[in-house]
C-alpha cells in the first residue's frame, strides 16, 4: 500500500499503490529504493485495501494517517538537517 499527499493539491492522502504477496513486496522494495519511509501497520492496510486507486482516505482514519505523516516528516527533517551539517 502506498499513499501520496500533496497539501497544495489534495484534500487528503490518496492511495497510489496497493497489492499483496509478491506485488506488495515489490511496492516495498521500490519504496525503499527511492528512500520512501515504510510504515508497517496491518490494521491500517486492511482499511486502505478497501479503497480504489487515487481515492482519498476516509475521514475516519485521518488521525492515524496524520500521525504517520507527522512521523515521516519529522524523520525527513532530521535527515535533511543531518545532511546539511555533514556538507
Amino acid at each position: 500500500m502506498a499513499l501520496r499527499y500533496i497539501p497544495e493539491k489534495d484534500k487528503a492522502p490518496r492511495v497510489t499503490a496497493k497489492g499483496s504477496g509478491i506485488l506488495a513486496e515489490k511496492i516495498i522494495e521500490l519504496g525503499k529504493k527511492h528512500g520512501i519511509p515504510i510504515q508497517d501497520d496491518p490494521a491500517l492496510v486492511q482499511i486502505l485495501a478497501q479503497l480504489d486507486f487515487y481515492q482519498e482516505i476516509p475521514p475516519s482514519i485521518y488521525l492515524v494517517v496524520a500521525e504517520i505523516l507527522a512521523h515521516i516528516y519529522s524523520i525527513n527533517h532530521q535527515h535533511q538537517s543531518y545532511k546539511k551539517g555533514k556538507g
